[in-house]
């Protein structure tokens, strides 16, 4: 064959896409489909698991054809998820219980409220490095198995199984015949002890959920199945996977201990490599697993923000004051600089390091001449502030290491005025790759080196290339002085502090 082509998958939180890859990690073709969001009731957030796979197959083969390849060109196959997204279906049939709980939806907030309060949360935090959060999938796997029909009584005969969405697609892809997962999907659960590397049975005991619903974990790159030949016209391994914002640490060559990157898709997610030890936040953090290779872990700090881009699908779809993401920027860039106004984009609680379920969104500082430009800026801005407050945080975890610069990467990342208020705020260069489809990348190298076609980790981060890097140019008391609105506009907002 003259030509070997990686392909990635990468499903998401509002659409599923698929991009072919050479050998080089260069992206040659891709296929990009949405799927419609369901909010069965206020802080309730579904999707239709069959309209995800069929999004699925649908890029895949649209990339391929916009390649021109041939499925026997395509080497290897890496899979990329939204993460703690949560499925239940019948190991037999492969037919879910019910539509897939999503990552933001809060329904278990009492649950998870009444395992804090019976003291649970230290031990949770120490196997999992995770705190007790409806954002994570035990508690949704619990509502199905309670809330469904039957559903405790067939997972308990061993009739059903749980998979994030990376388990899911396997499942399909390979014609049922397989039920894996990776380290890092599998560090979201709720379930899952870091340190020993398996499903830990009192998690499992806490939340009430069968052993045998759980996946095999393996390596990020290992063997997860071959796909039915049906699906693609050959068939083809699955030999890479990661949850999204690992799959960007990968995708950003961030190897080394130190090395932080950030991702502004739906949400943002900032993960900063503390290497093979584990660091345990006092400031209401993750520790999670980076990537595990070879049986080896890599740990980080991770600081989870509920909504980033998704405020600026909020300016458009539900506000109606501007038709595209590109618009945002253009109003910001008019904003009167004398107004200070601030958006807590608290739609479905806030993250960290607050991890407050029942907080909600707020406006502060309105006049009577605030307009659009004035709502745009707050909300990109929100944006930066919210990064800010993870950087604080892990700057207190791990102060004996500097954070030098930030690697950005997701679609957000492509506003040059939310980079530059973003360097502003963090007081650090802020760098922008020339491949910016970082996720993606991460789940085609993780394959790749599985198969023998890509080098090792060291060799692709000297690889790495800068677009643009944004420099701070805010002057300090400015800085200080706009955080400081910010922070007081969080303490306005927060409902329910532990």
């Amino acid at each position: 064959m003259d030509r070997q082509f990686l392909l990635a998958i990468d499903q998401g939180t509002t659409s599923s896409r698929a991009i072919l890859f050479d050998a080089r990690l260069n992206p040659v073709a891709s296929g990009q489909y949405e799927f419609a969001q369901i909010y069965p009731r206020p802080g309730w957030v579904e999707h239709d698991p069959e309209a995800i796979w069929q999004t699925v197959l649908k890029s895949c083969r649209t990339a391929i054809e916009r390649a021109g390849a041939a499925p026997e060109e395509i080497a290897r196959i890496g899979i990329t998820n939204q993460r703690e997204t949560t499925l239940v279906w019948d190991k037999t049939t492969g037919e879910p219980i019910y539509n897939a709980i999503v990552w933001q939806d809060r329904r278990t907030d009492e649950h998870c409220g009444r395992l804090k309060q019976a003291g649970h949360e230290p031990m949770v935090s120490e196997k999992t490095g995770l705190l007790l959060d409806p954002y994570f999938s035990a508690s949704k796997i619990a509502w199905l198995l309670e809330n469904v029909e039957g559903a405790r009584a067939r997972a308990e005969a061993g009739e059903l199984v749980f998979g994030t969405m990376d388990t899911w697609l396997i499942w399909r892809l390979t014609g049922g015949r397989h039920h894996r997962t990776d380290a890092t999907n599998a560090a979201r659960t709720l379930l899952f002890n870091i340190h020993d590397n398996d499903w830990d049975d009192q998690l499992l005991d806490l939340f009430d959920i069968p052993r045998a619903m759980m996946a095999q974990v393996l390596d990020c790159a290992a063997d997860f199945g071959t796909t039915e030949p049906d699906l693609f016209g050959a068939a083809i391994m699955i030999s890479g996977v990661a949850g999204d914002q690992q799959a960007a640490t990968v995708g950003q060559a961030c190897f080394e201990p130190g090395m932080m990157k950030s991702t502004y898709g739906t949400g943002c997610f900032a993960l900063l490599n503390t290497g093979a030890r584990p660091v345990a936040s006092n400031n209401r953090l993750l520790t999670t697993i980076a990537y595990r290779l070879e049986g080896q872990t890599t740990f980080a700090l991770e600081g989870s923000i509920f909504m980033a881009g998704a405020v600026v699908q909020w300016l458009r779809e539900a506000l109606c004051i501007i038709d595209d993401a590109a618009e945002a920027e253009e109003l910001a860039r008019k904003a009167d600089p004398d107004q200070e106004v601030y958006l807590v984009p608290a739609f479905t609680g806030l993250g960290a390091p607050y991890w407050d379920a029942k907080s909600r969104g707020a406006i502060f500082g309105l006049t009577r001449n605030s307009g659009r430009a004035e709502l745009a800026r707050a909300a990109l801005e929100s944006v930066a502030f919210q990064t800010r407050d993870l950087l604080e945080a892990m700057k207190k975890d791990w102060p004996d290491r500097q954070i030098s610069v930030l690697r950005v990467d997701g679609g957000m990342s492509a506003s040059d005025w939310t980079m530059q208020a973003l360097a502003d705020q963090i007081g650090a260069p802020v760098d922008r790759p020339t491949v910016r489809e970082t996720t993606a990348m991460g789940a085609a190298y993780l394959a790749g080196l599985q198969a023998g076609m890509c080098p090792p980790p060291e060799q692709v981060a000297a690889r790495w290339s800068l677009e643009r890097r944004f420099e701070p140019s805010l002057a300090e008391a400015e800085r200080q002085a706009r955080y400081g609105g910010w922070k007081d506009a969080v303490s306005r907002t927060l409902c329910a502090r532990d």
